[in-house]
C-alpha cells in the first residue's frame, strides 16, 4: 500500500488541535513533513510515529502494587 500524506488541516484534526499547532511543529522541525511545491504534507506514518513517541505509559497506584485495592 503506498504511504499517504496528510494536509495541515488532517493533521490537525488527527491531534485534535489547530493548524497553528501543526504549522509550529513544521516550522521547529519538531515533525517531519515534505514540501510539494507550495504544499506541505506529512506522510501518515511520520504523524504515527509522532503520536507513539509522545505517549506515556500508564502507571500503577502505589495501592495496586501494595495489593491494598477495592475487593
Amino acid at each position: 500500500m503506498p504511504e499517504q500524506y496528510l494536509t495541515v488541516a488532517r493533521v490537525a484534526e488527527r491531534l485534535g488541535t489547530g493548524e497553528r499547532f501543526v504549522r509550529r511543529l513544521i516550522a521547529e522541525r519538531r515533525i517531519a513533513f515534505v514540501k510539494m511545491g507550495t504544499h506541505v504534507r506529512i506522510a501518515q506514518s511520520t504523524l504515527d510515529s509522532y503520536i507513539a513517541a509522545g505517549t506515556v505509559a500508564a502507571v500503577r497506584s502505589r495501592r495496586d502494587r501494595h495489593g491494598g485495592g477495592a475487593a
